[in-house]
């Protein structure tokens, strides 16, 4: 049974820090490239981040370039996202994304998401 549960949510003030953590089961880890999405009210989901399976490539959305890190501990099964300088705008359901190319399908699972609310 395949399954991402991100932890790690919650309510911080402008200019404060939250990491984020995304466990896998129930599938190869070390095969799939993990990304971070979010998802504001009344917005479309967008990608924040992205890691190659090795975590030799990141990529990241300009939006947030300089404040936030994403890495990834195949050993662990997990990934991560340190966010940092946080702003109100960064408020969102934040949700992780575990994806792989299969002979031209793209095989892709999603966690159920976690709450990053950034208010004073």
């Amino acid at each position: 049974q395949v399954q991402l549960v991100e932890s790690g949510g919650g309510l911080v003030q402008p200019g404060g820090s939250l990491r984020l953590s995304c466990a896998a089961s129930g599938f190869t880890f070390s095969s799939y490239a993990m990304s971070w999405y979010r998802q504001a009210p009344g917005k479309e989901r967008e990608l924040v981040a992205r890691i190659t399976n090795t975590g030799g490539i990141t990529n990241y959305a300009d939006s947030v370039k300089g404040r936030f890190t994403i890495s990834r501990d195949n050993a662990e099964n997990t990934a991560y996202l340190q966010m940092n300088s946080l702003k109100p705008g960064d408020t969102a359901v934040y949700y992780c994304k575990a994806t792989k190319l299969d002979r031209s399908r793209v095989i892709a699972y999603w966690g159920q998401g976690t709450q990053v609310t950034v208010s004073s």
